[in-house]
């Protein structure tokens, strides 16, 4: 399968090894949404029996990722996507599984602008996850930028 014939979930899983370690289930992967979701797994669990907070930001950063190749991808021949800081708040206790789902902070046109007028543009993605119940259990926040391929 090329990567043109790939889902994001399936391009995710395929290039990002802790994607698949963690056997996320990218569930919705569109320009205005990512739902990625971590079943519940005894191997990932902490002291208490519920997602491990490394496992929960990595689900949380799996679904900032999700969004930012769906709302660029297109623009990936002339700028490579990298987080640049993330933010992450245990609010809850999670326990079972959780889903994560991540929103673009600025709208992608004024991102492609900036990139289109030479600029190295950074943008936020904003990620709740939440228990099956949904209660919110985690709010994070991954900073993102397009590094252009060819920098001026």
């Amino acid at each position: 399968m090329s990567a043109d014939q790939m889902s994001i979930g399936e391009m995710l899983a395929a290039t990002v090894p802790m994607a698949r370690t963690l056997n996320l289930e990218f569930r919705e992967t569109s320009p205005d949404r990512a739902v990625v979701a971590l079943p519940d797994q005894s191997d990932y669990h902490n002291h208490v029996g519920g997602p491990h907070a490394g496992a929960m930001f990595t689900l949380g950063e799996s679904a900032s990722g999700a969004i930012v190749l769906a709302a660029f991808g297109a623009e990936l021949s002339r700028a490579v996507p990298l987080a640049v800081s993330a933010e992450i708040a245990y609010k809850k206790l999670a326990m079972g599984p959780v889903t994560a789902t991540a929103t673009l902070g600025r709208p992608a046109t004024d991102v492609i602008a900036e990139l289109d007028a030479g600029e190295r543009p950074e943008f936020p993605v904003a990620i709740e996850i939440r228990r099956e119940d949904g209660a919110v259990t985690g709010e994070m926040t991954v900073v993102w930028t397009l590094r252009p391929n060819n920098p001026s």
